[in-house]
């Protein structure tokens, strides 16, 4: 498995060796599966055993949006759900802040599940009966909290999500979007230091679901909340993840940042996942760029920086695009008003192509 931790904050949400095996002899299949290393196919057809988490283990970093994303029946709905255990594993931990949401009891996990994670799904569930304001400020008032701040809590998450003026409508009146921007209002009104979204805005339109996506990139700036990010879509998950970790058959085939994941796919799985995604905003010049101090033995010289187009090593292909169009000379990279890299047309080219 390829796993990239790099630039990455003190892990919030841990998983270590997890395991989920449904069906009766789940125990048994468990131990043979350990001893034997049996497939998926083999354990359904031994124990009539279905394997739906395998061997995961996965950390995310404070205020990291990380997506899990695969087809369907790839257990990442599965393994999300073990994070505030509404699942318990086969076998494996799960730390949240540290603390293994194993170990604790009825009412700490009640406590943990109230304060410390927030639940965004594809179907919110809002109370129809209910106002857009009062929805907002249910889990407050399950908390105990006093109605002029939960009104007043709410009234600033409805801000947040561009709802305003919406806080007395009932959910009915409202759109599809508009009810996931309630249902994310809901999830942020308690101030979670986690956010488990599964799928939250795959039955929205595109324009819909792009404006929403946005919004929470905006939103998880603002609030540096932790987010675990569950998605069928490559380029969703491409979009809004500074991570990714691609599952197939409840296994982790890959982690990495969305760069990684595009230039160096583990194996032809993911390879064949990314071959139709433009490389252009998702590959930089540090990637491509040959180092000045390589380019001048090969080349010996150093071209005129006065007649190069420039760039930075975080530009993306994009940018690069834009600077070199009528330019006969490479790109020089710049950093610190020092030329660090030369990316020639050639170079580019790979890049866009996906050859690093």
């Amino acid at each position: 498995m390829n796993i990239d931790t790099s630039d990455r904050k003190s892990d919030v949400v841990v998983c270590n060796n997890v395991w989920k095996i449904f069906g009766a002899r789940a125990s048994e299949a468990m131990e043979a599966v350990r001893n034997e290393n049996l497939s998926k196919a083999e354990v359904l057809e031994r124990f009539e055993c279905v394997v739906g988490v395998r061997d995961v283990s996965i950390s995310v970093g404070e205020g990291e949006v990380f997506c899990i994303m695969g087809l369907s029946g790839s257990g990442k709905s599965t393994l999300v759900r073990h994070i505030n255990r509404l699942i318990e594993p086969t076998y494996g931990e799960i730390l949240i802040n540290g603390t293994n949401v194993g170990g604790l009891g009825a009412e700490d996990l009640r406590e943990m599940r109230a304060n410390q994670i927030g639940m965004v799904f594809q179907n919110m569930a809002l109370l129809p009966h209910r106002t857009v304001r009062d929805n907002i400020a249910f889990s407050l008032e399950l908390r105990n909290v006093d109605a002029f701040t939960r009104s007043e809590i709410a009234d600033k998450m409805i801000g947040l999500v561009s709802l305003q003026g919406y806080g007395d409508r009932l959910p009915a009146d409202l759109s599809g979007g508009m009810q996931q921007r309630v249902g994310l209002a809901r999830a942020m009104a308690a101030d979670p230091d986690i956010l488990l979204m599964d799928e939250p805005f795959s039955a929205l339109d595109p324009l819909i679901r792009r404006g929403l996506q946005d919004e929470f990139l905006d939103l998880s700036k603002t609030m540096k909340k932790t987010t675990l990010f569950i998605t069928h879509d490559l380029d969703e998950a491409i979009r809004m993840g500074s991570r990714i970790a691609i599952m197939k058959d409840g296994e982790i085939v890959q982690i990495g940042t969305p760069e990684k994941i595009v230039t160096e796919p583990a194996d032809d799985y993911v390879a064949d996942f990314v071959a139709g995604i433009s490389k252009l905003k998702l590959i930089f010049a540090h990637t491509v760029m040959q180092p000045v101090e390589q380019y001048e033995k090969e080349v010996k010289k150093l071209p005129a920086l006065d007649k190069c187009p420039q760039a930075t090593p975080d530009d993306d292909l994009d940018a690069l695009v834009g600077v070199s169009v009528g330019q006969d000379n490479p790109i020089v990279i710049m950093s610190d008003s020092k030329p660090v890299g030369i990316v020639t047309k050639d170079a580019l080219l790979r890049g866009i192509q996906g050859e690093v």
